[in-house]
């Protein structure tokens, strides 16, 4: 079996998070699922590995290059497979330690400074811990956490093996 260049694994990783976003979206606008905070934050890190394997593919780099765009894919899915497990670790609170419910985002962004949203958000609340969906036994959050760790394994793989 041959391995596709790099530039194609790019535009995989691209489609996958597009797919990944368009499945948010459906969630959201037809299924009625309001994101939390955390959600919208994970949306964010999906959207930029798929942001940057779009350039990884579109610039179709040398061996260093695909390397860094490797790396960058790597630490968006690791910053948000970190919310992810956040997440998870706040559904699976007893329900007498779930932290009140806040107000949304939109709010935070309105009346705090950044590092106060990001602070905010990042300590979670209460509607980042009610399960609204589950498919397989898994919420949300942990298929988001799986497609983090396969995007993340898929950017070491490009790190480790570019080809051109």
């Amino acid at each position: 079996m041959t391995i596709p260049s790099s530039r194609i694994i790019f535009a995989l990783i691209f489609l996958g998070c597009a797919g990944a976003i368009a499945a948010a979206l459906y969630m959201e606008h037809v299924m009625g699922l309001e994101p939390c905070p955390l959600c919208i934050f994970q949306r964010v890190f999906v959207i930029a590995g798929g942001v940057i394997a779009l350039a990884g593919a579109l610039h179709n780099p040398r061996l260093n290059g695909i390397k860094v765009y490797g790396g960058l894919v790597v630490s968006a899915a690791v910053i948000g497979g970190g919310l992810a497990i956040r997440q998870l670790y706040l559904q699976h609170l007893p329900k007498d330690q779930v932290p009140a419910c806040g107000p949304s985002l939109d709010y935070l962004l309105d009346v705090f400074p950044l590092t106060e949203v990001l602070k905010m958000v990042l300590s979670g609340d209460g509607s980042c811990a009610e399960v609204q969906w589950t498919f397989a036994g898994l919420s949300i959050p942990g298929w988001t956490l799986i497609g983090f760790i396969g995007l993340a394994a898929i950017g070491v793989f490009q790190m480790l093996n570019p080809k051109r």
